[in-house]
């Protein structure tokens, strides 16, 4: 029985030894070095969307296929419809993001001589 108690003593000083070592590390530690939370673009919409801000909301390159942009505008708007609890302007304004990187895409095409 004593046996038992010594042990389980130790194990718990080794533990705590470990944790306050951890915990020392952890402080000592620069803070880019620690797990950064996801960043967000500061600030509301611009009143013109441009193919920038398009690419942000969409969540894809400027120079995403066609293919990418219904999909990744399929995927975001089924999250945000407004029947299921999004917000209209939201809506909207994935729905514009979606036109303006198609608009631009067809228009390099479409310039094809």
């Amino acid at each position: 029985m004593a046996l038992h108690a010594l042990v389980g003593a130790t194990l718990i000083a080794f533990t705590g030894r470990y944790a306050l070592q951890a915990y020392r590390r952890y402080l000592a530690a620069p803070k880019s070095a620690a797990p950064s939370l996801r960043k967000f673009y500061p600030g509301g919409f611009q009143a013109e969307m441009t193919r920038d801000e398009a690419a942000k909301i969409l969540g894809v390159r400027q120079t995403a296929s066609p293919e990418k942009i219904s999909t990744h505008h399929k995927r975001i708007m089924i999250a945000n419809h407004p029947d299921r609890g999004g917000s209209t302007y939201l809506a909207t304004k994935i729905n514009e993001a979606k036109d303006v990187l198609l608009q631009s895409e067809k228009k390099k095409r479409g310039r094809s001589w």
